[in-house]
Formats: C-alpha cells, sequence, structure tokens
C-alpha cells in the first residue's frame, strides 16, 4: 500500500495573515520622567531642562520610545512635550504612555498601512500563536481591516482555528 500523505492544507485556499511578520525589530524604550524629579515629586523647570540638556539623546536612536511618569507626582504637559522636542530627531517614534501603550501604537500604525486586498474573497486565518509579543488591540485592528473583503476569517493554526466570521451568501 502506497498511499501518499497529502497535505490538506498546503493544497487549500486559506490565506495565513501572521502580525509576527510585521514586528518591528527596533529596541523599546521607556523614558521615565521620575527620574527627572526633586526629591522624587516637584519638577523643577530649571533643573528639568538642564539635566534634558546634559541628557544623552543619542541613546534613542532609532528606538520606539515611551514617555512615562511612574512617579506619584502631576507633571506638566509641556514637560512631556519638552522631552518629546529632545527625542524627535533621534527616536523612531515617540508616545506619551506605557510600554504598553507604545506597543500598541505601533501596531495600530502598522495595521493601518497593510494592504489588505490580497484577501479579496478568500478564506482567511488570522494567526494567532506567536513567538513575539503582539497586542490584543492589532488583533482587533486587523479584523476591522480583513473582515470587508475575506470570505470567511479564523483564528489559530491552520490545524486547530476559531471560527469568526463568514461572509452570508
Amino acid at each position: 500500500m502506497t498511499d501518499e500523505i497529502i497535505n490538506r492544507v498546503s493544497k487549500s485556499p486559506l490565506e495565513v495573515f501572521d502580525l509576527e511578520d510585521f514586528y518591528p525589530t527596533e529596541k523599546r524604550v521607556l523614558f521615565d520622567l521620575k527620574d527627572f524629579l526633586f526629591e522624587g515629586l516637584i519638577l523643577r523647570e530649571k533643573d528639568f531642562r538642564e539635566q534634558l540638556e546634559n541628557h544623552p539623546w543619542t541613546d534613542y536612536d532609532n528606538c520606539f520610545v515611551a514617555i512615562d511618569n511612574s512617579a506619584d507626582a502631576i507633571i506638566p504637559a509641556w514637560a512631556f512635550i519638552l522631552v518629546t522636542s529632545k527625542l524627535q530627531p533621534y527616536a523612531k517614534k515617540i508616545v506619551q504612555g506605557s510600554l504598553k501603550d507604545l506597543e500598541n501604537s505601533i501596531f495600530q500604525e502598522i495595521v493601518s498601512q497593510i494592504d489588505f486586498s490580497i484577501f479579496e474573497g478568500k478564506p482567511v486565518i488570522i494567526k494567532g500563536c506567536s513567538k513575539k509579543s503582539i497586542p490584543e488591540s492589532a488583533y482587533v485592528a486587523a479584523l476591522q481591516k480583513i473582515q470587508p473583503v475575506a470570505k470567511s476569517i479564523m483564528y489559530g493554526e491552520a490545524c486547530s482555528t476559531v471560527p469568526i466570521f463568514k461572509k452570508s451568501k
């Protein structure tokens, strides 16, 4: 008996969309304003500006940067803007918020730039098992772009998927 093993998945019209394929490799950095506060509580403008002038901004070259404050202190909006102005010539992307906020912003931008027309009328699997940390918001954004064009959408792996959407006939 010479029954050949056939890979039905590779012969199917399924298209796999893997957000990990778009994962940017640039370093993510948190710029914490707490390190610039007097006694961990107060932002003194003169001292702050002096510290910023002496800060090694080139360390942020081609990095994704989140500007946040982990101290229990009220930080004026201009402080975030001033730091942004110093980072702007070096950083690839800057957000005000946590590293999670940064990752969400990175992937929102990535998803907005993808041409999803390649999935027109096709069954699509949104691959869910990633080795890298992909924010859930990226999957939500991708689904909103894929659903209008795809015939059907599943989530997971080709061998084990969860049905998400099927276009009515």
